[in-house]
């Protein structure tokens, strides 16, 4: 299947952005420098109004075009890409404090890491403030110190390897009706505890030699003498 991009104003500042993130994509597993992919997701809670039809063999359950909304909440989600480690929440927002909280469960995940770099988009909860709206000044200097935030482009969430566990989550759960909160998280962290336990890594494989043969034209745009690299 071909694969769609999204892909914002590719200028000079785009393509720094993205070459950083693929230069530490391509890094060799390091424990005391892992890297972390994070994101978060909103997850809508839909019930039934009508009872779906009664399963047969050899067919596919059907359900009432007919739903209830039931609410929201946010699944919250960081994976250490090249071992398949996996720390998942479900929240009821996606605030400065959330945000916070969840990273120092990571930093407690990682207790050989001396950094911890984190590959994340440009919300304006996902920088260091969060930690000093959240903690003392001494724990919020302790986390700003454990982390580096690397941050995707603007509308190129597809950098992101999250958005690959978000859409392998959403086939295996998340495509389906699911009422409440309970039973969702029920769910979405059982899903992560046997992916960790089955060591499901990403397998990456755009690369900076890649992005400047196959982006070309923007290359050339920010600088004519980036023509050389289609003869890679």
């Amino acid at each position: 299947m071909k694969k769609t991009w999204c892909i914002g104003e590719m200028n000079a500042l785009f393509l720094f952005r993205m070459e950083r993130i693929l230069a530490v994509y391509a890094r060799p597993y390091n424990p005391q420098n892992p890297v972390v992919a994070y994101d978060e997701r909103p997850c809508f809670l839909i019930g039934e109004i009508v009872k779906g039809l009664a399963m047969k063999a050899e067919q596919v359950k059907r359900e009432h075009y007919a739903y209830e909304k039931l609410g929201a909440c946010n699944l919250l989600a960081s994976i250490e890409p090249l071992t398949g480690k996996r720390i998942f929440e479900i929240t009821d927002q996606r605030r400065k404090l959330e945000f916070a909280l969840h990273f120092q469960k990571v930093a407690a995940a990682f207790p050989e890491a001396e950094k911890i770099t984190v590959i994340l988009d440009n919300l304006n909860t996902h920088n260091e403030s969060s930690f000093y709206e959240t903690f003392s000044a001494e724990e919020a200097k302790r986390l700003s110190d454990k982390f580096e935030f690397v941050h995707t482009p603007p509308k190129a969430s597809w950098l992101n390897m999250i958005e690959i566990e978000f859409s392998a989550i959403s086939r295996l759960c998340l495509d389906r009706r699911i009422p409440s909160k309970a039973e969702l998280e029920k769910e979405v962290l059982a899903i992560g505890t046997e992916r960790s336990a089955k060591a499901v890594k990403i397998n990456w494989q755009f690369s900076i030699e890649t992005a400047r043969t196959k982006l070309n034209r923007h290359y050339k745009k920010v600088n004519a003498e980036n023509v050389k690299y289609l003869e890679i």
